[in-house]
Parts: structure tokens; C-alpha cells; sequence
């Protein structure tokens, strides 16, 4: 079977194909993904985030919206998403516009987080300065005791974003670095597709 024959037309169909097999694979954390953003004078930064749920609408992850990230998607909307699944020679890179989800898509996923991450997403003013570790922690401790058995409100510093596929690349490990390369981009209502050289 050719690579093209392998790969859906569809690429979230397709995604979704290898993120299932990367699961039963038992890669570690399969759902992690290097998201990289610019600054207004593109100056990129990257780090990684867990990708929490897909489909046609888009990708999701949940971050702090004052996080440098936050910063960066807020002046520049666009982003590239990148996973890699080393033990099967795989990644997806996955580039869009982002927006925020739902203050209510927010809050549903915010519930099913662990009562000490509510707490860790509240106190933490994600990517400023902080004097010590034990400031961290000691603020940590305080909203804990508050929060006893939680659940917390949703923080409104907190909260998720959704990034609108418009360009997806398929890459599979291949001997002498001949690696295999198909590209998707919107035409229409549908999805073109072609190979790239490795």
C-alpha cells in the first residue's frame, strides 16, 4: 500500500487514524504536542501543550491566557501544531488561525481536571516572574485549604483554544531519510493533497 493509499482524504480522518494507533501503540503521552506562536514581530516561540479533543472544528488545548502564548495568539492569531510519535517513525504538523473556545467549553473541561490542578491553574500566573519556590507553593497551599475537596470555579485567566486547521503535512520515517511527505491544503469544500520531496 502506497503512503497516499494509506493516508484518508480527509486529514482529520486521517489524524485521527494515526493518533489511534499511536494510542494502541502505547506511546507515551501520545496527546502531547509542540505548539509554536509568534509576537507581533514574529518573533516565534515554541513550547509543549496536550492536545485535549479534535475533529473538524479544530484542535484543543487548555492554557493560561495571560501565558506568553496567550500574549503572543491575542496579537498574532496563527499557529503551527506539531506531534511526534518517535517508536512509530511518525509526525503531523498541523498550521491554522486560533481562536478561544466557549467560556462554557472552558468550564466543562476545567470540572474534570483533579481538584490540586484547579488549584495550580488558579494561583499561577502563568509565565511571570515569581520571587521563590516556596511563594509558589505557599500560595498553593492556602487555596487548597480553601478549596478542600473543590471544585473550583473556572479561573477567567484560564481557559482553551481551538486552532482551525488550513494546512496539514503527513511525515513517515522511510530508510536513507527517503522519507515520506503528503501535504493537504483547502480547496473548496475539500482538501488537495500532495507529496512533498523529504
Amino acid at each position: 500500500m502506497t503512503f497516499e493509499e494509506q493516508l484518508d482524504p480527509d486529514p482529520v480522518i486521517a489524524f485521527g487514524n494515526w493518533f489511534a494507533e499511536a494510542q494502541r501503540q502505547s506511546v507515551p503521552q501520545a496527546e502531547a504536542m509542540m505548539l509554536a506562536t509568534a509576537d507581533r514581530d514574529g518573533r516565534p516561540s515554541a513550547r509543549m501543550v496536550l492536545l485535549k479533543s479534535w475533529g473538524p472544528e479544530g484542535f484543543v488545548w487548555f492554557t493560561g491566557y495571560q501565558s506568553r502564548k496567550g500574549e503572543e495568539l491575542a496579537t498574532n492569531p496563527r499557529a503551527a501544531l506539531l506531534l511526534f510519535w518517535q517508536p512509530l517513525g511518525r509526525q503531523v504538523r498541523i498550521e491554522g488561525t486560533v481562536r478561544k473556545t466557549s467560556e462554557e467549553a472552558s468550564r466543562r473541561y476545567f470540572q474534570t481536571r483533579p481538584v490540586g490542578s484547579q488549584v495550580a491553574a488558579t494561583v499561577s500566573r502563568q509565565s511571570r516572574p515569581v520571587g521563590t519556590r516556596e511563594e509558589l507553593e505557599r500560595a498553593y497551599a492556602e487555596l487548597a485549604a480553601e478549596a478542600g475537596e473543590g471544585p473550583l470555579p473556572l479561573p477567567a485567566h484560564w481557559g482553551g483554544y481551538i486552532l482551525k486547521p488550513d494546512v496539514f503535512e503527513f511525515w513517515e520515517h522511510r530508510d536513507n531519510r527517503l522519507h515520506d511527505r503528503l501535504r493537504y491544503e483547502p480547496e473548496g469544500s475539500a482538501w488537495r493533497r500532495f507529496r512533498l520531496q523529504p
